[in-house]
């Protein structure tokens, strides 16, 4: 298994950038796909990024490309997520996921049911 404990988040401005950063424990961080969700209130998680065990594909949202960056350092156990050029419909709280290496990835990531493992959250608010 794996856990998971995202940081970063906090208050930004409309335009402003923010670095999440995942920190995992457990078993090797590089055993596992992960993927960056966040859920507005009143809203179902949803799907914002995603990145293969290898750092090799990635995978975004329409609402977040150009804009958020996906990447891993596996030796440091660690997923980070680059937000920048952050709108007001940014805000919500941002959830980091891991699961099995499958060759399914490709055709999953965007899936909630996909993931095995999630951290606790982290909030990010944007103000416009």
């Amino acid at each position: 298994q794996v856990q998971l404990v995202e940081s970063g988040g906090g208050l930004v401005q409309a335009g402003g950038s923010l670095r999440l950063s995942c920190a995992a424990s457990g078993r090797t961080f590089s055993s596992y796909h992960v993927g960056w969700f966040r859920q507005a209130p009143g809203k179902e998680r949803e799907f914002v990024a995603g990145i293969r065990w290898s750092g090799d594909s990635t995978y975004y949202a329409d609402s977040v490309k150009g804009r958020f960056t996906i990447s891993r350092d596996n030796d440091k156990n660690t997923g980070y997520l680059q937000m920048n050029s952050l709108k007001a419909e940014d805000t919500a709280v941002y959830y980091c996921a891991a699961r099995d290496r499958v060759r399914s990835y490709s055709l999953t990531y965007y899936l909630t049911s996909a993931y095995n493992y999630w951290g606790q959250g982290t909030q990010v608010t944007v103000s416009s």
